[in-house]
């Protein structure tokens, strides 16, 4: 299953909660608009923390997700890779191989900017 894929297929599943569950997912989206709003850390940087956690997570949803937004707020390719070697200093072996799907998701949807 390719990154674009998951993230096809999560947000049917959320679209989904959305109607079960609304309350909550509505604020869910309010926390998340709040806390990446441009402020002392830019949206980027941001980004980059999220992208962080979710290697440490291994979450290849949240990857996904942070991979695409990565791309399109114009993260290179050098400034994920020193975020993915602080996550594999600090998460050893598990960390190195999301650290391997975040760049794969990251250069899925690179490739797919660059070509639209």
């Amino acid at each position: 299953m390719t990154y674009r894929e998951i993230t096809r297929s999560t947000s049917a599943s959320l679209g989904k909660l959305r109607t079960t569950i609304p309350d909550t997912l509505r604020a869910f989206g309010a926390l998340a608009q709040a806390a990446t709003r441009d402020g002392t850390l830019d949206r980027k940087t941001k980004e980059l923390v999220a992208m962080a956690l979710s290697v440490a997570a291994r979450c290849d949803p949240c990857i996904a997700y942070h991979a695409e937004a990565l791309v399109r707020l114009g993260a290179t390719r050098a400034e994920l890779d020193e975020v993915l070697g602080m996550c594999v200093t600090m998460g050893g072996g598990p960390s190195l191989m999301y650290a391997a799907r975040a760049v794969e998701a990251f250069d899925e949807f690179a490739a797919g900017a660059a070509s639209a």
